[in-house]
């Protein structure tokens, strides 16, 4: 699936893409109550953020690279 592909499907079929069908999961981010999971699809990534106190799912962003896969880095530079 392509990434053009993947922004065409609604958002539910999105979710059920990731989570059940073809994202590999990679990785997870906490940030107080906000939950963030990283998956992968193809040649681009996914983060769905959940959010802990409310109990549900907040948000779904699609990208290739940039600030938001750079959070997932644990490097500590010094």
């Amino acid at each position: 699936m392509t990434l053009y592909e993947f922004n065409q499907l609604d958002k539910q079929l999105q979710y059920d893409e990731v989570v059940n069908c073809k994202g590999v999961y990679l990785d997870n981010f906490i940030n107080g109550s906000q939950r963030f999971s990283l998956y992968a699809i193809d040649k681009f990534f996914i983060e769905i953020e959940y959010n802990s106190t409310a109990n549900k799912i907040v948000g779904l962003k699609i990208f290739k690279t940039g600030d938001l896969l750079d959070r997932y880095s644990h490097f500590k530079g010094t």
